[in-house]
């Protein structure tokens, strides 16, 4: 087995078609700020030191133009995917009561058996979103 291990995940992708929506919720529920968008295409976020970047999916399956000076390739995911945010007890607690406040319905709201909290919500598109406690996965 190699010894080289990616160092850490950069960039998180979630699907909407409705980028405007999906712009809306991100910054106006979470309160991200908006990094870079193009419209009918992207919109990314800074997370911390992660990005999130969400696509829409009809126009990130179009294979690249033979000179695109990006040469990307077609990618792309239908359904409703998942992204989790790491947050303290306490941050949870607020978040809940944040996003209850915004309208936003909590799936769920647990403690896991080896511990640690998580409360599941959903974006605009229908992705299944988190906030969860690093504990639940042996971190700090």
């Amino acid at each position: 087995m190699s010894e080289l291990v990616p160092a850490g995940i950069l960039e998180t992708v979630l699907y909407a078609e409705d980028l405007e929506a999906a712009e809306a919720f991100y910054s106006g529920v979470l309160g991200f700020e908006v990094f870079s968008k193009r419209a009918g295409r992207q919109v990314f976020f800074r997370c911390g030191e992660q990005m999130l970047l969400i696509f829409n999916p009809v126009a990130t399956a179009v294979p690249p133009q033979s000179d695109a000076s990006l040469p990307v390739p077609p990618h792309g995911a239908q359904g409703a995917g998942h992204v989790c945010f790491k947050a303290s007890g306490e941050q949870i607690t607020a978040w809940k009561d944040h996003l209850e406040g915004r309208g936003v319905m909590i799936e769920a709201d647990f403690e896991w058996p080896q511990g640690g909290r998580s409360i599941y919500f959903r974006d605009s598109a229908g992705n299944s979103l988190e906030f969860a406690e690093p504990r639940i996965w042996g971190m700090e």
